[in-house]
This record gives C-alpha cells, structure tokens and sequence, in this order.
C-alpha cells in the first residue's frame, strides 16, 4: 500500500512539473495564437489562473479583432469562476460597453449586475455594494425586460432591497437600544417612507410609540407635555393601523402611563385626555 501511494505521489509530481513546464514554454512563446488556444484549454480544464495569464498576455496584441470579442468574455467569466467578483463586474461591464452588439452583450451585462450582487455582504455590514447592484440589477431589467434572466434578475432584486430593508430596520432598533431615541423616531419615519408596503411597519409603529414615550419622559419639564401628546398621537395611529396587532397590550400600557402623565402634571390636559 505504502508502495502503490509513493508511486502514486511521483506520478502526480511528475504531470504537474509537466504542466508548468507546458505553461511555462506557451507564455514564453511569441505566438499569439498558440496563447489564446491554450488560454482557452486551461479555461476548459477549469484552470482559471492559467488562462487568466494567458489572456492578459493576448489581449493587448489582439484588440479590435474578432479573438479580442471572445478573449474578453471568457477572461470576465475566468476571474467570476475565481470568486472575484468586483474584478469580473468590471470586466463584464468592459465588454458589454465596448461590443454592445455582440451576442453576449445581454448576458455579459447581466453578468455584471450579478457579479455585484456576489459581492454584496451581510446584512450586518456597509451595504453600498448591495445599493450598486440594486442599481445595476433594475437598470438591466429596465434594459432587457424580456430576457432569459428575467425571473432569474427580478427574484434577485427582491432579494436585495429585502436586505436593505432589513438593514434599515435593524438601524432603527439600534438607536433605541442605545436609548438615542430622537434618531430612532428619525430613523422609524425615514422607513415607513422608504418601504411603506414593508411587513415589518407593525413593528416599526410600536417602537416609534416606545421611542416617543421614553423621549418625553426624558425630557426637561418643558418639553414634555409636547412629546407625550405626541406620543399618544402615535397610539393612535397605531392603533387605528394595526387593531388586531401583538403589540396592542404594550401600546395601551404607553398610551395609558402618557395620559396619567398629563393628567397629573398638565392641568389643561384633563379635559382633552382621556383614558
């Protein structure tokens, strides 16, 4: 057994040193041609590295040929193979901007929105990649509205503003946490603006209630018959919104504490308040 795997070993030792001293004999040769081909049988062989070199040596010399066309759309597909999204959305952009009527122009830019979207993070990072290939996506659907990727390009757009939408509301929720409850109402508007079919504005309406509570509460004497007015205004709401919602009990609880509150501090207040 011994045997066999150190036969075995020299084996696998002896084709590889033959492949580099192939590889290395093709990118020392003048021939173009002799380049390309073998760019393109290291792509085949899945040996995207290979071909990636072989094709920055050829493209140079080739530009404006019909190689180049080819050359370029493989060497973008060549570095997404190699997870290297940012590069190969560049590229792909490359091509479908410089052969804008070529066969693969409708894929190659759809290439590009997808190549962005690989190169969208967590929800929990900065999600301004995730805003370029929302950008890209909606413009390539805009552009190819019946194309092979339609469905493909649509449920990966939902996807991605989910992302943002989520990415928001968690924003939202942190500055209340962090009991920085101005920015959380802020942050709890700019989201009912910005996704107002959102299944998450139920939720979004409650701790905008919480937020304004805990905001008059903490605030100077002053301010505070103004702020628990507007907090029972947005029990109202709430409540007319969301009759049946979960957050109905915790709501009542704010909505009662802020009436009890101008109605022993705010004199004026008892005739317009009313549990």
């Amino acid at each position: 057994m011994r045997v066999k795997l150190i036969i075995y070993t020299c084996l696998l030792a002896t084709m590889l040193l033959g492949s580099c001293s192939d590889f290395r004999r093709v990118m020392k040769s003048d021939d173009w041609q002799k380049k390309y081909d073998a760019a393109m049988k290291y792509y085949n062989d899945k040996d995207y590295y290979r071909a990636t070199m072989l094709f920055d040596e050829v493209m140079p010399i080739i530009r404006g040929s019909k190689a180049a066309e080819e050359a370029q759309y493989y060497y973008a597909y060549a570095h997404y193979y190699q997870r290297k999204y940012v590069l190969s959305a560049h590229y792909f952009k490359q091509f479908y901007e410089t052969y804008s009527r070529s066969k693969y122009a409708t894929e190659a830019q759809y290439m590009y929105a997808y190549s962005l979207y690989k190169e969208s993070p967590i929800q929990s990072l900065d999600q301004s990649s995730t805003v370029e290939a929302i950008n890209a996506m909606q413009l390539f659907i805009n552009k190819y509205p019946y194309s092979e990727y339609k469905d493909k390009s649509e449920n990966i757009l939902d996807e991605l503003q989910a992302k943002l939408e989520h990415k928001a509301f968690d924003n939202a929720i942190l500055y209340y946490q962090l009991s920085r409850y101005k920015p959380a109402i802020i942050a709890f508007d700019n989201f009912q603006n910005d996704y107002p079919d959102s299944d998450l504005n139920e939720e979004i309406s409650y701790w905008r209630l919480a937020a304004q509570f805990e905001l008059a509460q903490q605030s100077i004497l002053s301010k505070q018959k103004e702020r628990y007015h507007a907090a029972v205004e947005y029990y109202e709401t709430f409540i007319d919104k969301y009759p049946e919602s979960s957050f109905i009990g915790k709501a009542e609880s704010i909505y009662e504490n802020c009436v009890t509150k101008l109605n022993k501090d705010f004199s004026d207040s008892k005739a317009s308040i009313k549990p």
